[in-house]
């Protein structure tokens, strides 16, 4: 029989203060944007740089989806970024030294990405030695292998097809030159989509009488979505369209969604993550679920590696240094917990953002490297500062 109480009601201000964090970190993003925006004179915001943001990031991207899944399970990766550039190398070698056709490259490197993670995450998991440890180790030997894969030189360039992974566009059905139709198509879809899947979570809220935000701050919360999505497609429409690195850093945020949200795999990464003991105790199978963790998180470095390639269209022996940095950077910012437990993967997507913004805005700004990673650094200090504080206040 169906529940009729009435969901509890909460101020506006007292469900704000519960929920800084995601709310914190969508109006992060708004402000960053719009500092850039007007210290760059507009140039933040045209077309063709906000095409540049998303093949930018789409790395970085598709990477965190992978790193937030370890950090929540209590873990860390150092050797993403490595990994990466191996696999970029390996393709490299295969593709254009070797003439073997690209699908089949990449399915030799798919597979080996999840050979690595296999690898890491069978120390990790049945013998106990600390992901740091064994990641660092990592990070170490798929650099010195990178190098000797490329004997320390660049290889490349790769053939179109291999290219299109990373700097193609998707095709506009409709005919259409500019404004790109398939883009404004897809925008106001998405808008549709997002509000009924809201409206429809919020309906589902209030009939068990669970407590759900207030209706103003779900009118603003999407509203400011749906702005942001119609803003982002109108521009996109006005240069090339969709790039094809946007389907997919799409396609894989909605899966990670699903997975972390809605099965019982997702549910049991949180619970090892928040305590592993009390996990193990109530049957969750920890071991197995963290070489799981790292297998997956095998394949998107592996596919981050491909992608990355076929953006530079050359692979180089120092592809990938310290990108990990950013990955973990913007899993942090993004609202991860440092202990575990803790992060969502469009707060994961949204810190990548917010890394990305802040790293274009600066380039264009003529901001020296040296003083980008002090401005880096410091974000990503304030926002650990915020979850310490956060959980000292709830405690």
């Amino acid at each position: 029989m169906e529940r009729t109480e009435s969901a509890p009601r909460t101020g506006l201000g007292e469900y704000v203060a519960r929920h800084i964090r995601e709310y914190g970190l969508l109006f992060a993003l708004i402000a960053i944007m719009a500092f850039f925006q007007i210290v760059t004179g507009g140039v933040l915001l045209r077309p063709v740089n906000i095409t540049n943001l998303f093949l930018q990031n789409s790395y970085i991207i598709i990477m965190a989806l992978g790193m937030l899944l370890v950090i929540v399970s209590g873990h860390i990766d150092l050797s993403v970024g490595s990994v990466m550039g191996f696999i970029g190398a390996l393709a490299a070698v295969m593709i254009v030294q070797m003439g073997m056709p690209v699908w089949q490259a990449m399915v030799v490197c798919i597979i080996t990405g999840m050979a690595i993670g296999a690898v890491q995450g069978y120390f990790v998991a049945y013998w106990k030695i600390p992901s740091f440890i064994v990641t660092l180790a990592g990070m170490l030997v798929f650099r010195g292998l990178s190098l000797w894969l490329l004997a320390g030189q660049s290889v490349g360039p790769f053939p179109q097809n291999f290219q299109q992974l990373s700097t193609g566009f998707i095709a506009d059905p409709f005919g259409f030159d500019r404004p790109n139709g398939l883009a404004l198509a897809v925008g106001v879809l998405s808008v549709l989509l997002i509000l009924w899947i809201g409206l429809r979570a919020r309906a589902r809220n209030l009939r068990y009488g669970m407590e759900d935000e207030p209706f103003a701050l779900f009118l603003i919360r999407n509203g400011i979505i749906a702005a942001a999505l119609l803003f982002v497609t109108w521009k996109l429409a006005w240069f090339r369209g969709l790039p094809n690195v946007l389907l997919s850093m799409v396609v894989l945020t909605v899966i990670y969604v699903f997975l972390t949200e809605r099965t019982t795999i997702g549910r049991r990464v949180y619970a090892t993550g928040g305590n592993a003991k009390a996990a193990k105790l109530s049957g969750i199978r920890t071991e197995r679920l963290t070489f799981l963790v790292f297998v997956n998180m095998g394949l998107l470095a592996a596919l981050a590696g491909l992608v990355f390639a076929a953006r530079l269209n050359t692979a180089t022996p120092r592809a990938g240094f310290a990108v990990e940095l950013d990955v973990i950077a913007a899993v942090f910012i993004g609202g991860a917990s440092m202990s575990g437990g803790v992060g969502k993967i469009v707060g994961a997507v949204v810190g990548a953002f917010i890394m990305g913004v802040m790293n274009n805005g600066m380039s264009i700004m003529g901001i020296g490297i040296d003083y980008q990673q002090v401005i880096k650094g410091l974000v990503l200090l304030a926002a650990v500062f915020f979850d310490v504080y956060n959980k000292n206040r709830e405690g």
